[in-house]
């Protein structure tokens, strides 16, 4: 088995999500079989208690694992599903070696961070590329060099990369080069730094992908050559585009996979990337452009719902559009309250479509169920994801049902009326962690709904994150007033899509579908909500 272990230097959020995604891509269109693996540092188990504020959007995979939204990237790119074996915390490894003390799989050993947490690392790494019969392993190294929380995790990179070969052991690290001052000259001590850290701990680079908002110019390439002890044919530029998606054809102009199979030992291939480039140029070139209106409480970091802007892309792209995200803040957009109401609902009919995406707590809440009615009387294409969903059903009970004080148990746990209400297997649930109904799930979709039409079968699968669903107890009186449920779960017990009778699209569904979108194979019901929203801009 072959690894590329792709580290990052001076600073966060260098894009070592996109580039890890982009080699992947170029390996697999190579034909080479590659996975994925995401080392997470946090001490945290898994991403599913973290704020979307501090971490960005908590992605769910088919078995339920809630991860780092670096993995739904690699997903979309290599149109793969991956597990949780497949992102590695410090909190999972710390968690593993503990239990092993405990059962005395040491033998009385002193456990300690040499050996025992980097073995673990080196096993939990190596079993991911196996269980998947990879040829090539990809592991992204979340934090900075120099971070204390990544240094067991680089120790392991070390000696995967002695235990190895160099020949199947690629480091690929990612730097920034700034442009400092009016001059405008390439700056590259960042990144001498960065490598000398590395080195430092003992790792010597094989290649570097330099950060920089313009294409790296000779000079400062040759200086970095010189200093960090790298080839000049080595080192690449990562510049800014216009999409993520341009960065796997920038890296191949460049011929970052001729040098990767070379340093690897690996047989010249050319990456087919026909279909990638279609998406491209369907991407950066839009005959039209919709707005749609984002409805949350996590606005402030765009982060938070990244996923959805991805499938939002996806589906504009297949129809020759662009969207143009237009950001609520759910907590303004409150009917007969004080802050910013006139302004914030008048955009809000302004708009091609309205999506309310998932979330928890009751903060903002009052702002979607507005936006649900403002949606459902102005006729504008509306889709409801997960807490979205659960909004459209607590808006129509209110205000077509006359159910005063209808509401979700969540928001309220004396309301009347709890048309939304806590799953039964999650009554006597107190942990946080892993502990909501998660990941893939059966759906059964009604023959003759739009739910139907739009699927084309009557079975799918689809991703889940949540506590609550829709209250049994009311669904003969939500559904005689004209809000068709037209999927369930396989026990029937479970509501999944509920749609408007009589709508051109008002439809919310329990899971979510963008956890499932990819470039050149949007999300269905997205896809009809984006058709939707053209038809409303054209008029």
């Amino acid at each position: 088995m072959k690894f590329i272990m792709v580290t990052g230097g001076v600073l966060s959020g260098l894009g070592k999500g996109v580039i890890t995604s982009s080699l992947g891509l170029l390996l697999k269109q190579c034909e080479y079989k590659v996975t994925v693996v995401k080392v997470d540092p946090y001490l945290n188990v898994d991403a599913g208690t973290m704020n979307p504020f501090e971490h960005g959007e908590v992605f769910v995979l088919d078995d339920g694992t809630e991860v780092d939204l670096d993995l739904g990237n690699y997903e979309r790119f290599l149109d793969m599903e991956l597990s949780g074996e497949h992102n590695i915390t410090t909190g999972k490894v710390y968690k593993a070696v503990i239990e092993k003390e405990r059962r005395g799989d040491f033998l009385g050993a002193t456990v300690q961070i040499i050996p025992h947490i980097v073995n673990e690392i080196i096993e939990r790494i190596e079993r991911a590329g196996e269980d998947t019969g990879s040829d090539i392993t990809l592991v992204e190294m979340g934090g900075t060099v120099g971070d204390i929380e990544s240094m067991p995790f680089l120790e392991a990179v070390r000696e995967i990369k002695n235990k190895h070969g160099k020949e199947n052991v690629l480091v690929v690290h990612a730097t920034l080069v700034p442009v400092m001052g009016v001059v405008g000259e390439q700056k590259t001590k960042p990144t001498q730094h960065s490598v000398k850290e590395l080195m430092r701990i003992g790792i010597q680079p094989d290649i570097i992908l330099c950060r920089s908002t313009e294409p790296l110019e000779e000079r400062p390439k040759k200086k970095i050559s010189q200093f960090c002890n790298v080839e000049e044919e080595a080192i690449f530029t990562s510049h800014d585009v216009k999409i993520v998606h341009q960065v796997p054809l920038l890296f191949e102009e460049q011929n970052v996979t001729s040098v990767v199979e070379k340093k690897l030992n690996l047989s010249p291939r050319k990456p087919d990337l026909v279909q990638w480039k279609e998406y491209v140029a369907r991407s950066t070139s839009p005959k039209e452009k919709i707005r749609i209106a984002l409805v949350g409480k996590y606005t402030g970091l765009k982060d938070s719902y990244i996923s959805h802007l991805k499938a939002l892309t996806h589906a504009s792209a297949a129809l020759g559009a662009v969207p143009e995200i237009v950001w609520f803040d759910s907590e303004k957009v409150v009917r007969g309250g004080d802050i910013n109401v006139g302004t914030d609902l008048a955009a809000l009919e302004d708009v091609d479509g309205i999506l309310i995406p998932g979330g928890f707590g009751f903060r903002g809440i009052e702002g979607k169920i507005e936006t649900a009615r403002i949606a459902r009387t102005k006729g504008i294409p509306f889709l409801g994801i997960c807490l979205g969903f659960q909004v459209a059903v607590i808006e129509f009970a209110r205000h077509v049902l006359d159910l005063q004080g209808a509401n979700s148990s969540e928001f309220d746990p004396g309301t009347v009326h709890p048309v939304i209400d806590l799953l039964p297997e999650q009554m006597d649930v107190e942990a946080k962690g892993a502990t909501m109904r998660r990941g893939g799930q059966t759906v059964l979709i009604k023959s003759g709904t739009m739910a139907h039409d739009i699927y084309g079968t009557g079975v799918i699968r689809e991703r889940h994150r949540h506590r609550y669903e829709v209250n049994l107890e009311y669904i003969k009186m939500i559904e005689g007033a004209g809000f068709m449920f037209s999927a369930t779960s396989k026990d029937g017990v479970r509501m999944e899509i509920g749609e408007l009778r009589g709508s051109a699209y008002h439809v919310g569904c329990q899971f979510h579908p963008e956890f499932l979108t990819r470039p050149n194979r949007p999300a269905p019901l997205f896809l009809r909500f984006v058709e939707e929203a053209l038809k409303r801009k054209r008029g």
